[in-house]
């Protein structure tokens, strides 16, 4: 009867901890002064073809760079080489206090398209896959809980065609750090029928300090609103912009 009992215990608290277990999908285009409409910014930063130093990736202020050095709330689990070729580095990180996984993928720079494209069907619960880190097989791209997209807003120079599934198994999370993006990116939000919590009104520079600040909240179930003032109070702490200025820069939601 004990041994029935402690079976029982043990079972529901693997059923309750399987629960808590979330996945991010970060998406970042790789700054690319040749093949982006970019204000040009220093060569060594500005290569989409080298992630080591570049502006959205492993500067200091990069996804990779930011979330391996400069917080404690992430580590490493595992730096992985993908069958995509358009992915230059793919490293997973899992947070330090919650089951909470976070797949994060450079795609060159010349192949922004393809990165926004791939974002987009991932919104739509499409191309769910699988990663194993040795321990866990964990669900991302389509199946991943909340997805993002880092990166210059290539929707201002060309235009995407994907057929979204009009039924998504599930409405995905989104958030989407480009300059102007709730305007150039909602017509396809809309289409992939994803939950837009946060993304921008003005120009910006989509460094990962406001990444995390989002999925903090996002991680602590807060609102849309709270998660647009925690982006806004981690951009003007770096940016130095004002922290009206920074509230005006991020929205959640479609436009009313």
């Amino acid at each position: 009867m004990k041994k029935n009992i402690l079976f029982l215990i043990v079972f529901l608290v693997s059923i309750t901890s399987y629960s808590r277990l979330k996945t991010i999908h970060v998406f970042v285009a790789l700054c690319d002064n040749k093949f982006q409409g970019i204000v040009p910014v220093p060569e060594k930063i500005g290569n989409g073809k080298d992630p080591k130093l570049n502006l959205y990736w492993g500067a200091g202020y990069g996804v990779k760079s930011y979330f391996r050095l400069k917080t404690k709330d992430w580590k490493v689990v595992k730096q992985l080489k993908s069958s995509n070729p358009y992915i230059l580095d793919r490293i997973v990180f899992k947070h330090a206090t919650k089951e909470v996984y976070l797949l994060a993928d450079a795609y060159d720079g010349e192949q922004i398209k393809s990165c926004i494209e791939d974002f987009l069907k991932a919104s739509n619960t499409q191309n769910p896959i699988k990663i194993n880190t040795g321990s866990k097989e964990l669900s991302f791209g389509g199946a991943a809980d909340l997805l993002a997209y880092v990166g210059h807003d290539g929707l201002m120079d060309f235009e995407v065609d994907i057929t979204y599934n009009k039924t998504p198994s599930k409405k995905r999370d989104v958030i989407i750090l480009a300059c102007y993006s709730r305007l150039y990116f909602s017509p396809e939000i809309k289409k992939a029928n994803a939950n837009p919590i946060l993304w921008t009104t003005h120009l910006m520079a989509p460094e990962a300090y406001t990444l995390k600040a989002a999925i903090d909240g996002w991680i602590h179930n807060e609102t849309g609103k709270q998660i647009d003032e925690r982006a806004a109070q981690s951009y003007h702490k770096y940016q130095k912009c004002g922290i009206k200025g920074a509230r005006n820069l991020f929205t959640t939601g479609f436009k009313k």
